[in-house]
């Protein structure tokens, strides 16, 4: 079931959008807005959420409020890794929720945390369990990065690469498990904390780990999860295809279903961090992926249409309230 749409990824993270096109963020905030009120047109029950902001920064979600983007979404979010990447200790957590807590009182997601393995397998253990002992019965959700290792081969998602030393190859050792699909010692200590504790794991393009990941994640006892589909993949062939193969195969998980990065051929510059030519296209691709997954109806109960109907009658009752 997709229980939320994530309107964008990071959109403070140069990884993620691009500041020196948009440096005061006003062009990501129109296209959230229409994006918002794109999901809310096909869906009026799905939870909105705003794109987890990393660094957590209360300045920026101060922006976002004093441009109205608050009010087209349900759900603020924030990412942390101050083990890898933060400039600040993981006992600052409850202080970094009370700030940006200070700015909204909409529902507040850790929608990712995670601990790399880069240094040592044992110290994503102690992160994990001491992330969980600080965030637990604060936050609604907690969404753990990531369930696999990326695989070396395939790059990191960020605009800085090698130029960042030993922080980029950090990015390759966030998973549970190893690119191989070995278990790490953290495993165990994340069983213990489900199904409170949830997943995010991005699926690349026809992925090939999305079944064993189905079977892992059911295995750990996992229940909600977080993953995306990229508008820039919407442009490949057989796109379709392959976003029906992934929600058919989450479809026992509550979903936040994050939608993001710009088609090159559609961005003032050619890249996915990108503000659109034309924002409301990217508008129209999250009500697309909505009305293809998450439709709703009159009432409560519905004939399923989705891609991968059984023909049944399905619930929509959905909650108000989606790192490489």
């Amino acid at each position: 079931m997709i229980e939320a749409a994530m309107i964008w990824n990071e959109p403070n993270n140069k990884s993620h959008w691009d500041p020196d096109l948009d440096p005061d963020w006003s062009r990501f905030a129109h296209m959230a807005k229409l994006a918002g009120d794109a999901i809310r047109g096909v869906n009026p029950r799905l939870t909105r959420v705003l794109g987890g902001i990393s660094p957590i920064d209360p300045n920026f979600m101060a922006l976002m409020k004093s441009y109205g983007v608050l009010d087209h979404v349900d759900v603020v979010a924030v990412h942390g890794f101050p083990l890898d990447w933060n400039l600040w200790q993981i006992d600052e957590w409850p202080q970094k929720i009370e700030e940006i807590r200070h700015v909204t009182d909409l529902p507040l997601w850790v929608s990712e945390v995670g601990v790399s393995t880069f240094g040592a397998e044992e110290v994503q253990a102690w992160g994990l369990k001491r992330t969980v002992e600080l965030l637990k019965g604060r936050i609604d959700r907690i969404q753990w990065y990531s369930l696999y290792d990326l695989p070396s081969a395939w790059g990191a998602t960020t605009r800085h690469r090698e130029a960042e030393g030993s922080s980029y190859y950090r990015h390759f050792y966030m998973g549970l498990l190893r690119e191989d699909g070995t278990p790490k010692p953290s495993i165990d200590e994340f069983a213990r904390h489900t199904p409170e504790l949830g997943l995010m794991q991005w699926f690349h393009f026809e992925d090939p780990r999305l079944d064993e990941a189905v079977a892992w994640m059911k295995r750990l006892g996992v229940t909600y999860m977080r993953t995306g589909l990229s508008w820039a993949d919407r442009f490949r062939p057989n796109a379709l295809d392959w976003f029906d193969r992934q929600m058919e195969a989450l479809e026992d998980f509550d979903v936040t279903v994050t939608f993001c990065f710009t088609p090159a051929h559609r961005g003032l510059a050619a890249h996915h961090t990108s503000t659109p030519i034309v924002p409301e296209e990217f508008a129209e691709f999250c009500a697309e992926m909505t009305e293809r997954y998450a439709t709703t109806s009159s009432t409560l109960d519905f004939v399923d249409q989705s891609p991968f109907s059984r023909g049944t009658m399905r619930s929509t009752n959905l909650p108000t309230q989606p790192r490489e």
